[in-house]
């Protein structure tokens, strides 16, 4: 009964990347003259294609939310989705509180961020070998990412203005560059993570 209820999540989880992948593909397509360089992520909610985008990370949101539930009530995985919960809040509260409100969308965008990587290197306890490394490193990758994220927006002035300057922190990949780096590698994590949770054999 633990595995089906950790299939069902899984299967959840799988969707809700998936389908926030390609709607950002789609959104980033959309937007004319967007750059994945100098345009952060969250420009993609206040323009042309911010139905799409803003739509595709509330869902992100409320199927781990779902998936959450169901993961939970299986002993092992308790940390996980205490952790995926804040992950899964900050995630809708992306989609609802876009960039023009700055500070609450600061705030839950560092949420999402913040405990995306805190749950994937958290899951190495319930992983085996190779992919509970892989989980550690994804999730240290996100936190790293997020640090010089956060870093170069304040030393760049970049938090003061409507503006995100581009930062010697970012490593040349310029802000929108650096804030893929802290997303990537944490659905990277999720799909695989996903994948652990539906190949589960039934007990």
């Amino acid at each position: 009964m633990a595995y089906s209820r950790g299939k069902v999540a899984g299967v959840l989880f799988f969707v809700a990347v998936t389908q926030f992948v390609l709607g950002l593909i789609i959104a980033e397509a959309l937007y004319p003259g967007y750059s994945v360089s100098d345009n952060t992520i969250s420009d993609l909610g206040i323009g042309p294609s911010s139905t799409i985008f803003n739509s595709s990370v509330f869902l992100l949101g409320f199927l781990l939310l779902i998936g959450t539930y169901f993961l939970r009530q299986i002993s092992d995985f308790k940390i996980p989705s205490m952790l995926l919960v804040f992950t899964a809040m900050g995630s809708m509260g992306i989609g609802a509180f876009t960039k023009d409100f700055r500070t609450v969308h600061g705030a839950v965008a560092s949420i999402a961020f913040f405990f995306a990587g805190l749950s994937a290197i958290s899951s190495y306890k319930v992983l085996k070998k190779p992919l509970s490394l892989i989980s550690i490193i994804l999730g240290t990758m996100t936190l790293a990412a997020l640090v010089l994220f956060s870093a170069g927006l304040i030393t760049s002035g970049s938090l003061t203005s409507d503006e995100v300057y581009d930062s010697n922190l970012y490593l040349g990949l310029g802000p929108g560059g650096m804030e893929r780096m802290i997303v990537y590698p944490a659905l990277m994590w999720l799909s695989g993570f996903s994948g652990h949770l539906v190949t589960q054999q039934e007990i």
